[in-house]
């Protein structure tokens, strides 16, 4: 096992403002890892990710992936080694969704190649997987968010990155789908599969991650083995409100106890 990603003392601050948006994190994952970043809105979970993939500079410190500094690497590179997965994909293009999934595999094509049979066949797999294949052929302007939020996840697969980063995966599917979509997670872990995944749900932290790292505007950032660090006092004083456990069969349930 190996680490996939690391990045020391990482911050972020927009031009002319007097604070960062986050500042001095760090992290690392290894393959077959699944790692939680949770913290209140407009903390900077999702400008953290995209740090993280080399999508946003950095203002402070450095992220390695396989161990070099992400900025030495171009884009194929990096997205071999990992792929983000945004909370909202759009575009103004009906292709269908078999097309939208295949795109994952333009890291491993050339300039001017194109997707053949074997490529067809890993993105029909990465709908399988997900268990929507029955929509290769619908427009993917005209699928759901949720739908949309599980095509872009089988891009992914199709990519077959060592690692893959997911801001706010559950956030448009249902009830349903959000469980089939935890029981997916823990499969592909145990596949070998490192997954880094912000969320706003404790209980998913609870429910997946090896580790947590939790933003607050009240602490410094905090990464630790997710029971450990989640206790009822750092979730209270991370969201401000009052937040009970509940402790059930092995799992673990949050309830905040707002009047």
């Amino acid at each position: 096992m190996g680490v996939i990603l690391a990045a020391e003392g990482l911050g972020f601050a927009y031009p002319g403002r007097p604070r960062p948006v986050f500042g001095d994190v760090g992290l690392d994952i290894s393959d077959g890892e699944i790692l939680c970043v949770l913290g209140p809105n407009g903390i900077g979970k999702s400008t953290l990710l995209r740090c993280l993939a080399g999508l946003a500079p950095p203002s402070a410190g450095i992220v390695h992936v396989a161990g070099r500094p992400i900025a030495e690497l171009g884009r194929a590179e990096i997205a071999r080694q990992l792929a983000l997965v945004p909370q909202s994909h759009q575009t103004v293009f009906a292709f269908p969704v078999r097309t939208v999934v295949e795109m994952g595999r333009a890291p491993h094509l050339g300039w001017f190649g194109s997707p053949g049979p074997e490529d067809a066949e890993r993105a029909v797999e990465a709908l399988r997987t997900l268990g929507i294949a029955h929509l290769a052929d619908a427009p993917y302007t005209e699928i759901s968010g949720g739908e949309q939020q599980l095509v872009q996840i089988a891009r992914v697969l199709a990519q077959a990155p060592r690692l893959m980063i997911l801001d706010e995966p559950t956030a448009h599917l249902d009830f349903a789908n959000q469980a089939r979509f935890l029981a997916l997670v823990r499969r592909l872990a145990r596949q070998g599969l490192g997954i880094i995944f912000t969320t706003h749900a404790p209980d998913h932290a609870y429910a997946l991650a090896d580790r947590t790292l939790v933003l607050s505007p009240r602490h410094p950032p905090l990464l630790g083995e997710t029971r450990a660090v989640l206790t009822a006092e750092r979730l209270s004083e991370t969201y401000g409100v009052p937040i009970r456990l509940i402790r059930e069969g092995g799992h673990i349930a949050c309830v905040a106890e707002v009047e």
